[in-house]
């Protein structure tokens, strides 16, 4: 298999308006070490309560509120709300090219139990 092409679409998302003002956004707001303490406990939690959600579990209710909390003082800077949601945008963009990319290969990534 040749790679090129796959050189060339990680050079795209280099050049993308989604990656570039992602790492613009977490350059700044990494900076404080308190934001970027709080953004690591999101992340944290958030990946938890997902987890928990995809086994059908009920998520801890500390965990819920923690993140609830945490959510609304991140949220609340608009930066860090910036960079919050530019990051969910990237994502967005890198979820869409791994779909394409498994259904060129006709390849089934779904979970069982969670398909739409």
């Amino acid at each position: 298999m040749d790679y090129s092409s796959t050189y060339k679409l990680a050079q795209d998302i280099r050049d993308s308006e989604e990656y570039r003002t992602y790492h613009e956004l977490k350059d700044s707001v990494m900076k404080d070490e308190t934001t970027a303490a709080l953004i690591t406990e999101y992340r944290k939690l958030q990946m938890t309560l997902q987890m928990a959600a995809a086994a059908g579990a009920t998520p801890d209710t500390e965990d819920m509120q923690r993140f609830s909390g945490i959510s609304t003082l991140l949220f609340a800077k608009p930066e860090v709300s910036n960079f919050l949601l530019s990051e969910m945008r990237l994502q967005q963009a890198l979820a869409d090219i791994f779909k394409i990319v498994t259904e060129a290969a006709d390849i089934d990534i779904s979970i069982p139990g969670l398909e739409k």
